[in-house]
């Protein structure tokens, strides 16, 4: 199933690429072994922070749509707000 081509992205500066274009690329795996360790990208380390578990909330649109006009971080005001709440009130 091919989906049509968004024409306002594609310029000549980002044309849309054909199955030609693709023909002399490799798999990672296949270059040298050294290139291969140069270009992999490095273990990540240890979490600095506690991990949050990823969940399926429903919010009201109000709710959501103020904490997104705050811009990028918004899920995390969203929690640091639940947390500040929890302070003062039981869940239960």
């Amino acid at each position: 199933m091919n989906k049509k081509p968004n024409s306002e992205l594609i310029s000549r500066d980002n044309p849309m690429w054909i199955d030609e274009m693709f023909k002399p690329s490799v798999r990672l795996s296949d270059l040298p072994q050294g290139l291969c360790e140069k270009l992999a990208r490095p273990a990540r380390g240890l979490q600095k922070a506690p991990v949050k578990v990823s969940t399926t909330i429903r919010l009201s649109p109000d709710v959501v749509q103020a904490f997104r006009a705050g811009g990028d971080g918004w899920q995390t005001r969203i929690d640091a707000a639940l947390k500040d709440w929890l302070r003062t009130h039981s869940p239960g």
